[in-house]
């Protein structure tokens, strides 16, 4: 039989997302001659709030493909980092989540109560973000840090990859837009810069360890900016292929070299004045209110009430009862002396199982990827009944963000299609990847994890698409590499299953790690330790991810708890269904329902245990 495709299409679900900016629906919540709520009023109102929500992160907008149209100005607009900008972005949350929750539930499809729900919860989380008087908050999104300009954080990094990979510029008004947005750049710049300082002021001082790496890269950053390498000469790659003129790429020179580098500048000297101040206590704790700023992370990361002691037992008993299946394994294939972290320590010394170094190796790595994403593309009709198609591509991260970003990460493209989706890899050295864990590693990031997950997510309604919770997202793609397992990606490959197994250990040792950070008062060392000699992971990719915890506290736990939380809704279906359960129809109900919090996952699988219970 052939699984059907989804029928709507990306053309189709951006037809009549034309909402207004400002809430004011009035009698468009009761269908005419109803006498009662329906799904019109509902669909309008989340319509509302969605671009309320891009008016303040238009960026987004771009990303998703929907700054068209009457939302056209998006296009030529970004985010304002100001204090006072963050202020009233936390007054819309609060004036939208408000409306949404005054909205009568009666008669409202299954589908449209999610969505509903969702908004409520996601902006509830973030608007006790938004009252912490320090951080960073990200609207229904998986990072969430204490230090708005830091090694992983802040627009010195997250603007050049977003105007050359991101940013449209197949016209005119492309170009015209591009330039808008580099006009304001110094301002963003600056907004953050103000907010940094007015942290410091009190007492809020990112590690030392952090600054340096921070101020490492702003310094490439600064020297790729003087030449005007960040952002005129991409424009110039860009309209020389579609043979525009050069007077654009002259302003972008102009406006690169003389206001964006002075405003980067003013950032590296207040680094440098944190520099002077910081010690080297890696976790939250040490911060004013740090401890009521992690309860929050993660509650923000997990979406559940877990306190940092439990989460830190459940990470302990896990790992453990992974190291367990991985024994057998190790014992298999000779390595019989040792720890589980020790055998696989010698495991990624094994030369059949490295990269080349240098470029021959980094040549290796992206067809190694490309192999397995056709592997596992061929075999989703055996664990899905609804089928998508990702425009998908590779691409290596650029290499300044490089020394402080993870290993890899992916996700879906732009909600009409135009910007495809992608898995971004690390390959700043070869030496972070194993031919025996890259194949996990592409599974999490593109099908069935991330990528697969954000292809449905697109098709929901807009603000179903912008919202997204950690959990959900990295237990999914966890999930994801376990279907990868199930559906035979070592059967003939048993060390790649040492691979994916380490992959679950190494997100168990998270909830450990991050929890010891920044609750139990461990050391950054510590912390790199326990890693290495617990779980046999490698030193180069340990260092850059215990540094990623201490800049986006709570946001590794999000992972194993999911991971977890997903395969208990899967027992409990498959308990409750008997003989009518079904693997396919279980894993349809998961991801149609979107990404959402964990207690609302739980009444997804419950309205599909109700429709398939007899």
């Amino acid at each position: 039989m052939t699984s059907p495709k989804l029928e709507l299409t990306r053309r189709q679900a951006l037809t009549g997302l034309g909402a207004t900016s400002a809430l004011g629906l009035g009698g468009c919540a009761t269908m005419p001659g109803a006498g009662q709520i329906g799904p019109v009023g509902a669909s309008e109102l989340l319509d509302v709030v969605a671009y309320n929500l891009l008016e303040h992160e238009p960026e987004r907008a771009t990303s998703l493909g929907v700054d068209a149209g009457r939302h056209a100005l998006l296009r030529s607009r970004l985010e304002d980092q100001s204090g006072g900008a963050q202020d009233l972005y936390a007054a819309t949350l609060r004036r939208d989540r408000d409306e949404v929750r005054a909205f009568p539930r009666q008669g409202l499809d299954a589908e449209t109560l999610t969505s509903l729900e969702v908004v409520e919860s996601g902006y509830d989380l973030a608007l006790d973000g938004f009252a912490l008087p320090y951080g960073d908050v990200s609207v229904g999104s998986w990072r969430q840090a204490p230090y708005v300009v830091i090694q992983n954080v802040g627009s010195y990094l997250d603007l050049p990859r977003f105007m050359d990979s991101t940013h449209p510029l197949e016209s005119g008004a492309d170009v015209a837009a591009y330039l808008a947005r580099m006009e304001q750049m110094a301002a963003v710049f600056d907004g953050e810069r103000q907010r940094c300082a007015a942290a410091r002021a009190m007492g809020v001082v990112p590690p030392d360890f952090l600054l340096d790496k921070a101020m490492t890269q702003m310094r490439g950053t600064l020297d790729r900016a003087r030449k005007g390498d960040l952002f005129a000469e991409p424009l110039r790659t860009r309209l020389r292929a579609g043979n525009m003129a050069e007077g654009p790429v002259a302003k972008a020179h102009e406006l690169e070299t003389g206001p964006i580098v002075a405003a980067l500048e003013r950032q590296l000297t207040e680094l440098e004045t944190e520099r002077a101040l910081a010690k080297s206590a890696a976790g939250m704790w040490s911060q004013p209110r740090g401890e009521e700023w992690y309860a929050w992370a993660l509650r923000s990361a997990t979406t559940t009430t877990l306190s940092p002691d439990e989460i830190h037992q459940i990470g302990l008993d896990e790992l453990a009862a992974l190291h367990a299946r991985m024994d057998p394994i190790l014992r298999e294939i000779g390595y019989t002396t040792g720890s589980v972290g020790e055998r696989m320590q010698a495991l990624a010394q094994d030369p059949r199982y490295q990269f080349a170094p240098g470029d021959p190796g980094r040549a290796e790595i992206m067809a190694f990827i490309q192999d397995r994403i056709e592997w596992i593309t061929g075999q989703m009709p055996r664990a899905f009944n609804t089928l998508v198609d990702p425009n998908l591509e590779v691409r290596r991260l650029p290499p300044e963000e490089e020394p402080g970003a993870p290993g890899a990460y992916g996700g879906a493209g732009s909600k009409d299609g135009t910007i495809p989706s992608r898995m971004w890899i690390n390959l700043r050295t070869t030496d972070l990847h194993r031919k025996y864990d890259l194949a996990d590693l592409t599974y999490h990031e593109t099908i069935p994890g991330h990528v697969w997950e954000g292809e449905f997510s697109n098709r929901l309604p807009l603000i179903r698409s912008i919202l997204a919770f950690n959990p959900f997202s990295e237990g999914w793609a966890l999930y994801g590499e376990q279907l990868a397992d199930e559906l035979g990606a070592y059967d003939e490959f048993k060390v790649g299953r040492l691979g994916y197994l380490q992959s679950l250990a190494f997100r168990a040792c998270r909830l450990v790690v991050d929890t010891g950070l920044h609750h139990k008062r461990w050391t950054r060392e510590q912390g790199n330790a326990f890693f290495v000699e617990r779980n046999g992971s490698k030193p180069d990719e340990v260092a850059s991810e215990v540094d990623r915890y201490c800049s986006w506290p709570g946001q590794a736990c999000g992972y194993k708890i999911g991971h977890s939380q997903i395969l208990r809704q899967r027992e409990r279906a498959q308990s409750a269904l008997g003989p009518a359960y079904d693997l396919k129809g279980f894993n349809d109900a998961v991801v149609l329902g979107g990404n959402a919090p964990l207690d609302v996952l739980a009444k997804n699988v419950d309205r599909y245990i109700a429709r398939n219970n007899g």
